[in-house]
């Protein structure tokens, strides 16, 4: 990969930390999230590291300068899964890696590792407004079939379900 940075499938040292990090500083920042949200995406990317499974999950980082500058996780192992479906989560790019091309890369390739595993389908909790996210989604063919105001996140937003049928 080009200007020193690696992509990593699987989990790594500080990856869950850098993960946490980025989401926290990225959505206080330009959606005023609370802290409350960093601490969600770190127990709960916590908890998916503990059950991880090699043959049914992937985690994709970009790593460079020694910590992980973005990141995206295939869960097909969360308890809230139905059978064949996968849960697409903490997908995130430090900024300085914005318009590389690597978000459409993650996503490139978590979904055809989704199709390999033999799954039927991955959705994604997001919110309205939430670019250029939502376009990289739409994209991919990923469809809105559900959406409703909702404080998940830690602050009032309208939270879309997406998913892709595979």
């Amino acid at each position: 990969m080009e200007k020193g940075y690696t992509i990593t499938a699987g989990p790594l040292p500080g990856l869950l930390g850098d993960v946490a990090a980025l989401h926290g500083r990225y959505y206080a920042r330009d959606w005023g999230f609370p802290t409350y949200f960093e601490a969600k995406v770190a127990r709960e990317m916590g908890d998916f590291l503990q059950r991880y499974d090699t043959s049914r999950d992937r985690v994709l980082s970009v790593s460079g300068n020694g910590r992980v500058l973005g990141s995206i996780t295939l869960d097909s192992s969360d308890p809230d899964a139905q059978d064949g479906q996968a849960h697409l989560r903490w997908f995130i790019l430090d900024e300085a890696l914005a318009g590389q091309g690597l978000g459409k890369q993650l996503l490139g390739d978590v979904i055809a590792f989704a199709r390999l595993a033999g799954l039927t389908s991955i959705y994604l909790t997001t919110f309205r407004d939430l670019e250029p996210a939502g376009t990289l989604y739409a994209r991919a063919g990923f469809r809105i079939v559900a959406e409703e105001a909702g404080a998940t996140w830690g602050q009032e937003v309208v939270e879309q379900r997406l998913q892709l049928d595979l």
